[in-house]
């Protein structure tokens, strides 16, 4: 059974920094692209950010800048370094794992995930 799970979410304030991380179990993510969505309350669920097998990374524009994957293949874990938080990064981030090989390192839509946490809460107060 395949697992991730999140941790490192929490309150700070604005302009503050948090990092997540994300360890899956029961699959073996280095070959695969693995990233970040989140979801604001009476929001859809949006695309933050994706690293590539071979280490590309990408970025919704909102958070380009100020936000960092990475990952560990020899953990087995990703994660997210969010710097110069603001409100408006109010959400559950879900860390996510694809289930295929892409010909695209480019890897943003919903839809090309297989795995998915169950989410964790990230708060900046203003």
């Amino acid at each position: 059974q395949v697992q991730l799970v999140e941790s490192g979410g929490g309150l700070v304030q604005a302009g503050g920094s948090l990092r997540l991380s994300c360890a899956a179990s029961g699959r073996t993510f280095s070959r695969y692209a693995m990233g970040w969505f989140r979801q604001a309350p009476g929001n859809e669920r949006e695309f933050v950010a994706t690293m590539s097998s071979n280490g590309n990374t990408y970025y919704a524009d909102s958070v380009k800048g100020r936000f960092i994957i990475s990952r560990d293949n020899a953990k087995n874990t990703v994660y997210l370094q969010m710097n110069s938080l603001k409100p408006e990064d109010t959400a559950v981030y879900y860390c996510v794992g694809a289930g295929k090989i892409f010909s695209s390192d480019y890897v943003a839509q919903e839809y090309e995930y297989d795995y998915w946490g169950q989410g964790t809460q990230v708060t900046v107060s203003s």
